[in-house]
């Protein structure tokens, strides 16, 4: 239920990956702007096949997007919250509905459905405590449905990646 509102879209076939398909993915992974030339010298195969191998993989939705990754707090953003949230009600329309509304919040740049005491996790970014407070009480506060809730301060990241191992 959660699950499919959450990704919103429809599950195509998993592709079968060989060698050359994980070499790709992993200097995407490394360098999203690496040209499909580069990619083809270092993985020892023609541009056209990269290339097509790049379209299939996206397409397939092996790549789901391509994206810069910021420092946070040099765009303002320097205070970072896990915030823990379970619902009241536990129908499909309430967590559709939590959902949507997660989703136009600008400060929840993650949301993870989970198990356990709470429902959801959220990761949050805001400039400092008081912008956090202001999201706090005047938004997720105001979440019809919001249950208990909790917050986390990140107090220093350790480790950051998006890149899976292959």
């Amino acid at each position: 239920m959660i699950k499919s509102a959450l990704k919103g879209e429809t599950a195509l076939p998993v592709p079968n990956l060989d060698k050359a398909d994980l070499a790709i993915l992993k200097l995407l992974q490394q360098n999203a702007r690496i040209t499909v030339k580069e990619i083809s010298e270092k993985i020892h195969l023609s541009t056209t096949p990269v290339h097509e191998r790049i379209k299939r993989l996206e397409q397939t939705g092996v790549i789901k997007q391509y994206a810069t990754l910021l420092d946070y707090t040099k765009v303002k953003k320097g205070l970072m919250v896990i915030c823990y949230v379970s619902l009241r009600q536990h129908s499909k329309n309430a967590g559709v509905q939590f959902i949507k509304t997660i989703n136009e919040l600008h400060e929840v740049i993650e949301c993870y459905t989970i198990s356990g005491e709470f429902d959801f996790m959220l990761k949050v970014v805001a400039e400092d405590m008081n912008a956090y407070y202001d999201f706090h009480v005047n938004k997720l506060g105001q979440i019809e449905n919001m249950g208990h809730q909790q917050s986390v301060f990140v107090m220093g990241i350790v480790k950051e990646t998006h890149q899976l191992i292959f």
